[in-house]
């Protein structure tokens, strides 16, 4: 019973500590969220198009290896 106290106190302890850390967090504004997920969405295709270029690429090495 005593085990089943302490845990309890300590789960407290640790919620309250995690609400105090989340009000200190700067959430970003909804323009900023805009920005940041504009940039994202940007390098991901940069990212795909760099793949799927070398891809062509080394696909027309092989066939020209290959005969």
């Amino acid at each position: 019973m005593a085990k089943n106290k302490k845990e309890k106190k300590e789960k407290k302890k640790f919620l309250g500590g995690l609400r105090g850390e989340f009000k200190q967090v700067r959430w970003p504004k909804k323009k900023e969220m805009f920005k940041y997920s504009l940039a994202v969405l940007i390098c991901i295709i940069i990212f795909a198009l760099f793949f799927i270029l070398s891809d062509v690429i080394i696909a027309f090495i092989r066939t020209l290896l290959e005969g």
